[in-house]
């Protein structure tokens, strides 16, 4: 019963947060085409604001887990959000083998999850290096990785376009625990993210 009535209140609040990022946005959405109907998928953007998570999470037609760090539950209405769409936390700035434990499980099972590369927002503005976690997943379970390019939402620009990009496949590469290899990976995805937010 629990279950169900979860899924009726995402349901809603999937709603809600759709619409109100149309009507307050007039948000435009490209590449759902691109995103696979089935099977695992990793979906990684870019990370400008705490309207990311949700904004992908009503737009991307496919439910998913999003890594999220602890503090974000210190706010009340993205604890909710991280209930409702099941988050899994992850202690920032240490192995969370917890954390990464649920998100292969994920994985395995042949659902979503949701992470950020840069690690914080506006990372790369900020100059801060890359993390390497959707590389890691990518050849740990042998998902597939949607980049995701998030623009607007700005003073100057206030419309936002959300961008899918074409599925990468990096299934050759799976068990490689080759630090070089997942530097050439993490740094694809990024460029893939980048060219989908011009």
């Amino acid at each position: 019963m629990k279950a169900k009535i979860k899924a009726i209140i995402k349901w809603i609040v999937r709603g809600a947060i759709y619409i109100w990022f149309k009507i307050v946005y007039k948000t435009e959405i490209k590449g759902l085409e691109n995103v696979p109907k089935e099977g695992a998928v990793i979906f990684c953007g870019n990370h400008r604001s705490y309207q990311d998570p949700p904004l992908m999470v009503a737009t991307a037609k496919r439910d998913m887990k999003f890594l999220a760090k602890e503090e974000l539950y210190k706010n009340k209405f993205l604890a909710f959000l991280g209930w409702a769409f099941e988050a899994i936390p992850v202690k920032r700035d240490e192995k969370d083998v917890t954390a990464i434990k649920e998100s292969l499980k994920v994985l395995k099972q042949g659902n979503c999850i949701a992470l950020f590369p840069e690690g914080t927002r506006n990372g790369i503005e900020k100059g801060e290096k890359v993390k390497d976690g959707v590389a890691f997943f990518a050849v740990r379970s042998g998902a597939k990785v949607v980049p995701c390019g998030i623009k607007g939402g700005t003073k100057e620009n206030k419309k936002i376009t959300i961008s899918y990009g074409k599925p990468l496949d990096y299934s050759k590469y799976k068990g490689s625990k080759d630090k070089e290899v997942l530097d050439k990976i993490t740094q694809e995805i990024m460029n893939n993210i980048i060219e989908l937010t011009k």
